[in-house]
């Protein structure tokens, strides 16, 4: 297992280049399974989700070529509809590969996918989901097999805002057999990113950024050349870590205009001043953070569950107190049990809901690392805190940050892998 050390408290400084959405990418990969062709993608982040999924799709028979940011994907020769059972468990995202496969062969059989235990996320809003497009679905030594020889459009209501069921359903409906309504869709920036790249493929879908699209069904798709949306979910974990160290950094390559509103609405509740620009944000340096008085995290447009756990780093730091209500997943909150070793003054009440009171002093301590997001969550906490931190299971980080600990040091801290 590999862990990091960081020794704190830091004072950050300078510039740091944000990649491109993990969030983003992924379904953007198996989108391009709609095609036969080479696609080009910009602004792809090198992290091990991306590698995971791209060595699934590559036994399948993809050609592919990843070469610093930028990726090149053929997927004439894919014949394959079987992903790697073996593969498929290690990430999340290989459940987005059932619509492709799906709308280009007519069946696919996969195991349960992998990914962060952060609770409980069944997999029956996907298989509601597919049943509506008229799929058949069995289940057989833990390999669900999915057959749907005649793909047609659906009027078709989620029965929650997932944007795994709303890109899934995307990626189905584009080669369908007329027209589907998609209700109660997710309009994540990274859902709405998705959509714009199956439009330059040549499908048709309206209503983008909505909770409700339409797509019209066309015969094929194009391959075509595509740069992936900055990660909201990255800048953001890099404005904490600037405004709960009192530091001033500057984030670069970031489509601000993308980034959801409650995000800077929080961090302007929190007094943490900030300089947007079309494509950069500056982290002014901090004098008295104050406590959002509740953290709410919701489906789009909403405060982001990602960003749930840093953010309530820069609460340890805040004048009052916070209560923090995570909605939808019931082990996100696990986090918190690493950072009271650190010294902040945290409850949890419940599955959903906990306290920060802050001002409270952190000390460097031994944690580890739960889920990707929890891990962002202890670096902070570890640059905010006084002393050594020894973090445990730094792999997991990995999945979604590139080159975080080069990017940190880079801004002055004392960070570097054990």
């Amino acid at each position: 297992m590999a862990t990091l050390v960081i020794n704190g408290p830091a004072r950050l400084s300078g510039k740091v280049k944000i990649s491109g959405s993990k969030n983003a990418a992924l379904p953007i990969i198996a989108a391009t399974i709609l095609t036969k062709g080479k696609n080009v993608l910009k602004n792809v982040p090198n992290i091990t989700d991306i590698h995971d999924l791209l060595e699934i799709v590559e036994k399948l028979g993809a050609k592919i070529n990843f070469s610093g940011n930028t990726l090149e994907i053929d997927n004439t020769s894919i014949n394959g509809n079987d992903p790697d059972p073996n593969l498929v468990r290690n990430i999340r995202a290989s459940i987005l590969l059932i619509g492709p496969l799906l709308a280009r062969n007519n069946k696919v059989n996969i195991s349960a996918p992998g990914g962060c235990f952060i609770g409980n996320r069944p997999l029956d809003d996907i298989f509601d989901l597919f049943e509506q497009f008229g799929a058949e679905i069995r289940e057989e030594k833990d390999i669900y097999h999915f057959t749907a020889p005649h793909l047609e459009g659906k009027e078709i209501t989620l029965r929650h805002m997932s944007v795994t069921a709303t890109e899934n359903a995307v990626m189905t409906a584009v080669l369908a057999k007329g027209k589907t309504v998609l209700r109660l869709a997710a309009c994540e920036p990274h859902v709405q990113d998705l959509c714009r790249f199956l439009n330059k493929m040549g499908a048709r879908i309206s209503g983008i950024g909505t909770n409700e699209l339409t797509i019209t069904g066309v015969e094929n798709l194009k391959p075509c050349e595509y740069s992936i949306v900055s990660d909201e979910i990255e800048a953001a974990t890099y404005m904490v870590a600037a405004a709960a160290t009192s530091s001033e950094i500057t984030l670069e390559n970031i489509e601000t205009s993308t980034v959801e509103y409650s995000i800077f609405s929080k961090f302007r509740e929190a007094n943490v001043e900030l300089e947007i620009k079309k494509n950069s944000i500056t982290v002014k340096k901090s004098y008295g953070i104050k406590s959002v008085k509740k953290l709410w995290t919701a489906p789009c447009p909403h405060f982001p569950t990602d960003l749930q756990a840093p953010f309530a780093i820069l609460m340890t730091q805040a004048n009052g107190s916070t209560l923090i209500h995570e909605t939808m997943f019931e082990g996100r909150l696990n986090y918190i049990k690493e950072i009271k070793k650190m010294g902040a003054n945290a409850t949890i009440l419940d599955p959903h809901r906990a306290v920060i009171i802050g001002p409270t002093p952190l000390f460097g301590k031994r944690i580890t690392t739960l889920d990707l997001r929890a891990g962002a969550t202890l670096i902070i906490a570890a640059l905010v805190a006084k002393g050594e931190s020894v973090i445990s299971q730094a792999e997991i980080i990995d999945r979604g940050y590139e080159g975080i600990v080069e990017k940190l040091q880079s801004l002055g801290a004392d960070i570097k892998r054990g």
